[in-house]
């Protein structure tokens, strides 16, 4: 039997054990799971500087984690999944900064030098891990993972008061029929992604700072009270 086959067979057997493993391993809030997860997880971003998330296998995360390949295949199908997971807990982890930040200026006074620190936070995080987001964020890319970008950015505009009311429109209630918070927040999010990962795609030409000062008059016109009205045509 060629080689090639035989090794695509064994890993096809370590899966088939990993699947039976999982029905009867310790629970995923095991101290020891997440320790392991952590560690796959940290090597997988390290290699992911190195070279692109495809060239990856899962020897090479195992050989950097420093563990056995059936351990890995324990908690992951296989480097996509363990991708996945990597990204979706540190953006967890940066909502949950962003969402915390105080964005007040130290001096009000004083013209502010990042008009949105929370925003430049965001750009910074995917220019940090470009080689990762490119790969999960991209045409061919991981649906999980853009979904999981587009619900934490969703719930990150709606909650944190970004789309306020400007100036002295009165803001809207739940039950207000005029401008529910949601269709914003969700409007945000996608163009977000969008811009996101095209400046991605295109190598982060631009700073984090530099992505911020262009997206945040943008951000800026969906909140209420700063649109001009539309007229009628009978209204002049």
């Amino acid at each position: 039997m060629p080689a090639g086959i035989r090794a695509g067979a064994r890993e096809g057997r370590l899966r088939t054990v990993a699947v039976t493993r999982k029905s009867s391993s310790a629970p995923p809030g095991d101290r020891r799971v997440r320790r392991t997860q952590a560690t796959l997880q940290r090597a997988l971003i390290d290699l992911v500087q190195e070279r692109d998330l495809s060239q990856i296998t899962v020897a090479d995360v195992a050989d950097r984690a420093d563990v056995s390949r059936s351990t890995f295949y324990d908690h992951y199908q296989d480097v996509h999944e363990l991708a996945e997971a990597a990204s979706t807990s540190m953006l967890d982890d940066l909502f949950g900064f962003v969402l915390a930040l105080d964005t007040a200026p130290a001096h009000p006074a004083d013209p502010p030098q990042d008009p949105d620190p929370a925003l430049t936070a965001f750009f910074a995080h995917f220019a940090e891990h470009a080689g990762l987001y490119r790969s999960l964020l991209g045409p061919t890319g991981s649906a999980r993972v853009i979904e999981h970008v587009r619900r934490r950015t969703t719930a990150a505009a709606h909650h944190s008061g970004r789309l306020a009311p400007a100036g002295d429109t009165p803001p809207q209630t739940a039950g207000s029929p005029g401008f529910p918070p949601d269709v914003p927040a969700a409007f945000v999010a996608g163009a977000l992604l969008g811009v996101a990962a095209d400046w991605l795609q295109r190598g982060c030409p631009r700073t984090p700072l530099e992505m911020t000062i262009l997206t945040k008059p943008l951000l800026i016109a969906l909140r209420p009270g700063t649109g001009t009205p539309p007229t009628s045509p009978g209204s002049e």
